[in-house]
């Protein structure tokens, strides 16, 4: 019987015999595995980069943006306020102005919200200080705001000018007085979906007056903890629920409410959801090129059995069995692929590991994704050589011998 040892021999002399087309049929392998492993950890990139991003700003805020106009008013703050569990809430409006700085004029977010926006959304100091309460035509800025938007840059004690258009046409331009710049913190989440660093800070009851408005957009919330989050965050909805006329029945359809409300989980669970879904699309693309290699791998079989069929022959003669004749061509199989897996993991950790570099975010690799690999290279090898190695075996000496 044909030991395994001299079976790798021999098709290890048969694969060198043939480098070229040995190597294009792991071209396939190579391709597929490494867009599987490369898919797989750049998913786990992402997953980790949207995690850090989500709780630069806290880990325990809740969210509740309205739906209409005119719906959120100090009542429902109030509400918010006076629910267990809530440490802290800032009512939020948001309008575009225009900012004018030693007489440049430039377009930022302006975003009215109270002192304790500071503590709800993890706001860091760059310089001097936040928005308090008692403040009225103060107003803290973004970092690129500061550094970036302007010729010169805009420090602490400096003024500005904001204009605001009202309903109608009308506009309104009062000069404030920059308490403090925030400190980048490279997140595209801002509290409340806002990004701190483009977008200047002040009252939210100087934003209302200037517009002549009483009405918020949004609540940025904070639980006393992460552990009493969900319960927290269900029961804000329910008293706005009920605020609103919202039947018990209803609370849980989003359609019947006018607002929408979530946290850090939600926020997290869709990401990973997002990043799941584009990780498994691109697998199964990355799997479809596996299928074709493995074809490939199998067309080739087939070829090397038929050029190889009086070799087949005298083997039989000499005393080598049917299983000796599958085992040599399966482990011949099995070899291309495994080749082609070793590469391709290679290969996928590279573009991993450079896609990450370029687009700046955390690279993830374990060894699971290297076994992993090796093991689909295998079962590739296996699921393409079976037949051609199959049809080596059936071959009878005598038909084989005569072959030209």
């Amino acid at each position: 019987m044909l030991k395994v040892r001299q079976a790798i021999g021999i098709s290890l002399g048969s694969i060198a015999s043939a480098k070229l087309r040995s190597g294009l049929t792991t071209l396939g392998i190579v391709i597929g595995i490494a867009a599987v492993v490369a898919n797989v950890s750049l998913g786990e990139s992402f997953n980790v980069f949207f995690e850090e991003e989500i709780n630069a700003q806290g880990s325990n805020f809740v969210i509740i943006y309205s739906q209409e106009p005119n719906l959120f008013y100090n009542n429902e703050l109030q509400i918010i306020k006076k629910t267990p569990g809530i440490s802290g809430v800032s009512p939020i409006k948001q309008q575009l102005g225009e900012v004018t700085y030693f007489s440049q004029k430039k377009n930022v977010d302006i975003v009215g919200v109270t002192g304790d926006y500071e503590d709800t959304a993890n706001i860091i100091m760059e310089s001097g200080s936040f928005i308090s309460d008692q403040d009225a035509f103060s107003a803290t800025i973004g970092s690129k705001v500061a550094n970036e938007k302007f010729d010169r840059n805009i420090s602490a004690r400096s003024s500005i000018d904001i204009t605001l258009r009202l309903e109608g046409g009308r506009t309104v331009t009062r000069k404030f007085k920059v308490k403090g710049i925030i400190e980048s913190l490279d997140t595209s989440f801002g509290g409340g979906g806002i990004d701190r660093d483009t977008s200047i800070f002040i009252p939210v009851s100087t934003i209302n007056q200037m517009l002549e408005e009483d009405d918020f957009s949004a609540f940025f919330a904070m639980s006393n903890n992460l552990e009493d989050l969900e319960v927290v965050s269900d029961e804000v909805d329910k008293r706005l629920a009920r605020n609103f006329g919202v039947s018990s029945r209803d609370i849980d359809d989003e359609d019947a409410k006018p607002y929408t409300i979530f946290n850090q989980a939600d926020i997290l669970e869709q990401t990973n959801q997002l990043a799941n879904s584009l990780k498994n699309f691109l697998v199964v693309v990355a799997l479809i090129s596996l299928l074709v290699g493995s074809i490939g791998i199998m067309n080739i079989m087939l070829v090397t059995v038929t050029e190889r069929t009086r070799e087949i022959g005298i083997m039989k003669a000499l005393g080598f069995s049917g299983t000796d004749i599958l085992l040599l061509f399966l482990i011949e199989s099995i070899i291309i692929s495994l080749f082609g897996g070793l590469l391709g993991v290679g290969v996928g950790v590279g573009g991993a590991y450079a896609v990450t570099s370029l687009l700046k975010l955390p690279f993830l690799y374990s060894p699971y994704i290297f076994v992993s690999g090796l093991i689909v290279a295998v079962i590739v090898g296996v699921a393409a050589g079976v037949y051609p190695a199959n049809k080596a075996a059936k071959l009878a000496p005598v038909d084989a011998l005569r072959h030209e």
